[in-house]
């Protein structure tokens, strides 16, 4: 007596068919996740501003910078990073109060200082091209 043998496994179709949905989901994932280690590789720029503010804001509490332009690299304890070739951090500058960091890529991230006369606080407002770039 034959006894019917079934066949095991996937059809060429149905291969094929979960090939195309796997590239689809890449295709979809590839653009997202180039922007997060953009986004990433950035905030590095942005943690490099940390010293400089810190810096600003300790100058202007202890009454040394009455105006902005008084707040610059290389004064009141304020450092300027001329070049950075280790990480994405390319400059940073100082300069009336506006602290400019730019990365390799040459995307701008920056911070200007506002002196509250009254209370000696600093507020800051953040700018860049980075922003039109959805990096910070």
């Amino acid at each position: 007596m034959k006894t019917k043998r079934m066949q095991k496994g996937f059809t060429l179709i149905e291969l094929m068919i979960v090939v195309a949905i796997v590239g689809i989901l890449a295709s979809i994932a590839l653009p997202t996740y180039s922007t997060y280690t953009d986004r990433a590789k950035f905030s590095e720029v942005i943690a490099a501003t940390g010293p400089a503010k810190t810096a600003v804001e300790v100058a202007v509490q202890t009454g040394n910078a009455t105006t902005l332009a008084l707040i610059a690299g290389g004064t009141l304890g304020i450092k300027n990073v001329a070049t950075n070739t280790d990480g994405a951090l390319d400059t940073l500058t100082v300069v009336a109060g506006l602290i400019t960091a730019t990365d390799q890529a040459a995307v701008t991230y920056t911070l200007q200082a506002d002196i509250a006369t009254t209370v000696g606080a600093v507020r800051w407002s953040a700018g860049g091209t980075c922003q039109d770039l959805g990096l910070c």
